[in-house]
């Protein structure tokens, strides 16, 4: 499916690895095509009034300067649109024990056999050219802008603050199916995604769920809190899950984030209905212990995705709190613009429910001008200590760097 889907100017490839979970949709999603597009939230909110059909697509980081009204002046070497969203000719919905083809003016069994009978060559897995990978930050430089963020909540500027860095390299020749592969092989998760937008690409590894709708109930799965893992021994790895689900530095990043959440999802709710289902759960991915807990609400009449996305985005787990505070302190330390990254990218079915990550763990690369770029980062609070937060930055951009190693 992915092949044949990559054949197209546009696609995307949502697969959540058979992770099964009280909110789980389907297995995997693929969309090819596009019958309409926008690229603005009018166009968008109006479309979603008038027509019931599938739409796929991408809101990127500095979407917030519209909800926000702030602005980046950052280098970007991808160039993602803010937003963008598509209503494809086809797609392909795999579940356990069958799959659903629809499509616009095609015929559902040609493109079965289409995909069907369609072969990857194994030229399609070679690798092109090697990655030599820089970061923007220095070590030492990334400790600096730590203790000047740690300075601004002692100042009570902000109770925590998201810093994320980025890690890029130039003149990549990349085969983007073949690295796709390699990364859900190494970190196979439940939101994981493969985007094409013409020349640009995201290969996305993320564990973690932005927003999901079903009838009128809207959950958010922030995760805030990361602990290595032990391959090698099961007795201290459960070790390293319990320090995590005992850690107070991540308990307080989890529970901020929680609240904020908390307080998105009640301008869009009905009053009363928010609560926290889930606290501090404590879930194992291939590489990491993570904490994760579950904020559900019943909407209000009349609520649509655009409005969902103005009360919630950007998702509390990527910025910190207060989100408007953080979001200007976040544009004055970080070196680069985020594009995708802490974004979301996902689906809206014809019934006007959704699903949506939230971008991290993910490869952006601009085909044209052979720019890659990933970034990683965390809440930094003011029991944060520099040189742990580094460490698990790079612990969070590790499966990234086998990858491309």
């Amino acid at each position: 499916m992915l092949g044949w889907a990559n054949r197209f100017n546009i696609c995307v490839f949502l697969d959540n690895h058979q992770y099964k979970s009280a909110h789980h949709t389907v297995e995997c999603l693929v969309a090819v095509n596009v019958v309409n597009s926008f690229t603005e939230t009018n166009t968008l909110k109006n479309y979603l009034k008038h027509e019931n059909d599938w739409l796929f697509g991408h809101v990127g980081y500095d979407f917030k300067n519209e909800i926000h009204n702030l602005t980046s002046a950052k280098p970007d070497g991808i160039g993602f649109p803010d937003i963008y969203f598509f209503q494809p000719q086809i797609v392909i919905e795999l579940k356990q024990h069958e799959v659903i083809i629809s499509c616009i003016n095609e015929n559902p069994k040609n493109v079965f056999e289409a995909v069907s009978k369609f072969i990857i060559h194994n030229s399609q897995f070679t690798t092109l050219n090697s990655v030599q990978l820089k970061q923007k930050i220095a070590k030492q430089e990334y400790i600096e802008i730590i203790k000047k963020i740690r300075n601004h909540i002692l100042r009570g500027d902000c109770y925590e603050l998201n810093f994320c860095m980025e890690f890029f390299a130039e003149n990549v020749l990349l085969n983007t199916i073949n690295v796709y592969n390699k990364l859900v092989n190494i970190s196979p998760v439940p939101f994981a995604a493969y985007y094409k937008l013409d020349d640009k690409f995201l290969l996305c590894a993320s564990p973690e769920r932005y927003i999901q709708k079903k009838q009128n109930t809207i959950i958010s799965q922030p995760i805030k809190g990361t602990h290595k893992r032990d391959l090698q021994n099961s007795l201290q790895d459960e070790i390293l899950k319990q320090q995590l689900q005992q850690s107070e530095k991540d308990r307080s990043e989890n529970v901020m984030v929680v609240d904020l959440v908390r307080n998105d999802l009640s301008k869009i709710c009905k009053q009363g209905s928010v609560t926290v289902n889930e606290l501090f759960g404590v879930y194992t991915f291939p590489q990491v212990h993570q904490l994760i807990s579950t904020v559900k609400g019943e909407l209000k009449e009349d609520v649509d995705f655009v409005d969902v996305l103005k009360a919630t985005f950007p998702m509390g787990s990527m910025t910190g709190a207060p989100k408007l505070k953080v979001m200007q302190l976040t544009e004055q330390y970080e070196q680069s613009k985020r594009g995708l990254y802490s974004g979301t990218i996902g689906y809206i079915k014809p019934n006007k429910d959704f699903d949506f990550n939230v971008v991290i763990r993910s490869i952006q690369y601009n085909q044209t001008n052979k720019y890659l770029s990933f970034q990683a980062g965390g809440g930094i609070t003011f029991n944060s200590n520099a040189e742990q937060e580094y460490e698990e930055c790079l612990l969070k951009a590790s499966a990234i760097m086998q990858v491309l190693s």
